[in-house]
């Protein structure tokens, strides 16, 4: 099956019916992370599960259920190198950019707007650090 590029989240849910209605549950995580506003208009598609056994779909929902209660892994390594973007300056003056679901990535001795390559130096689990490898021009 192929994916699109513009998939914004991916869960497993199921369809309930609600006062003649067809209702499908996002979960709150993928609104937290910021993959979707709430109040905005998605196309939703579709994808059959196979048919599972009793012991197989209570499996499946205790683990759904542990992923729901844990928090994503971070979208970056320390290491990895990656082209961004400042978003904004934070309170210590350190640039900010985001990745993937919203994650916060912290750049000091940047600027708003300033287009840079930079190496995360160190990962949370909900932030991380990185340096300063290369600024860019704006029109590169």
């Amino acid at each position: 099956m192929e994916i699109s590029e513009e998939l914004e989240c991916l869960f497993s849910a199921s369809i309930t019916e609600q006062d003649g209605s067809y209702v499908i549950d996002v979960p709150e995580r993928e609104l937290q992370l910021g993959d979707l506003q709430q109040g905005e208009t998605y196309r939703v598609a579709l994808v059959s599960s196979p048919t599972q056994s009793k012991s197989e779909e209570t499996e499946q929902a205790e683990t759904e259920s542990r992923r729901e209660s844990e928090p994503p892994e971070p979208p970056v390594e320390k290491g990895e190198t990656r082209e961004v973007e400042i978003e904004d300056i934070g309170e210590q003056g350190d640039g900010i950019t985001r990745v993937e679901r919203g994650y916060v990535v912290i750049v000091p001795d940047t600027k708003e707007s300033e287009r840079v390559t930079i190496e995360i130096t160190d990962v949370r689990q909900n932030v991380a650090f990185a340096d300063v490898v290369e600024r860019l021009s704006y029109y590169e």
